[in-house]
């Protein structure tokens, strides 16, 4: 079923479904500190998903430096889980050079920003972290105070940082024309398996309150997105690490499937961050972070 709809109605509703951003608001200071091997030790439990072992963050670390590709899923309003990000990259770029970073956080009309910023970054300007993120038209849906210092860090860094979303206007129209994906590993038309787990998890963040037209549109939208993080993920340098909200990296909803799909390979390495108390399963991850529970952050007032 096609029908129309505004963007104003269109987008809160995509960004609700999966991506879960945090709300809106002004560009504010960085409260993250350093992400020291310290800071980062302190932070939960690691878990290799296929041997039920536990691991300290140099071995996860060793993993994922032998990887060509590698997912990381966040909650998006958990700073602790952008400090173990930055971390990570850190951590990477030290044992072998680093081909590319790609964000979800990131529209492609941000792109060409990105690429005129970062050069002037790698001089090492004394510069604002603000003012980067005007430079950058940072989307206020992404607040500055909880990936600020992530982002200062990879533009500062000597490899790409390439977009990994899609712009509002392909999703307002997809929205609308809600194409399927093509693939064995995302579609599964047989057992609609990927669709119907995906649609429970839309309905539960919709409180059950969402009619069969717009949730089959916001399907359509979350599958896109997939798609598009991993067409990008695939054409990026190597060794790439992906950025994205939880359920994008899933192995067994998101981008690893569409990977899949696109090569007939294997599908990238998963490390998932996830609070205590969460359920993450090897079907879903190869690593799963577990980080000490926190509170959301408040969002400012508009």
């Amino acid at each position: 079923m096609k029908f129309p709809l505004s963007l104003a109605a269109v987008l809160p509703a995509c960004v609700l479904a999966l991506s879960a951003c945090s709300s809106a608001a002004p560009l504010g200071t960085t409260t993250a500190a350093s992400a020291t091997v310290q800071d980062v030790r302190q932070l939960g439990e690691i878990v290799d998903l296929r041997s039920g072992q536990r691991l300290t963050a140099e071995q996860l670390l060793a993993q994922l430096a032998a990887a060509p590709r590698v997912i990381v899923g966040e909650q998006h309003d958990q700073l602790s889980h952008h400090r173990i990000e930055q971390w990570l990259l850190q951590q990477l770029q030290d044992q072998r050079p680093q081909g590319s970073v790609l964000l979800e956080m990131l529209n492609p009309d941000q792109q060409a920003k990105v690429d005129k910023v970062k050069p002037w970054l790698q001089t090492d300007p004394v510069v604002r972290p603000e003012h980067v993120a005007e430079l950058l038209a940072w989307q206020p849906g992404w607040k500055w105070a909880q990936y600020g210092d992530l982002v200062m860090t990879v533009m500062r860094a000597p490899y790409p940082v390439w977009s990994a979303n899609l712009d509002r206007s392909e999703i307002k129209q997809l929205f609308i024309d809600q194409p399927a994906v093509q693939g064995q590993h995302s579609n599964l038309a047989n057992d609609a398996k990927v669709h119907d787990k995906l649609k429970d998890i839309i309905r539960v963040m919709h409180d059950n309150q969402i009619d069969a037209p717009r949730l089959a549109a916001m399907l359509s939208v979350q599958q896109q997105r997939d798609r598009r993080m991993a067409e990008r993920l695939l054409a990026a340098p190597a060794p790439a690490v992906l950025i994205a909200g939880a359920y994008h990296a899933h192995k067994d909803l998101g981008v690893p499937l569409h990977v899949q799909d696109l090569t007939g390979g294997p599908a990238p390495l998963v490390l998932v961050l996830a609070q205590q108390g969460a359920t993450v399963l090897a079907p879903q991850a190869d690593f799963v972070w577990y980080t000490p529970v926190a509170a959301p952050a408040v969002a400012s007032a508009k």
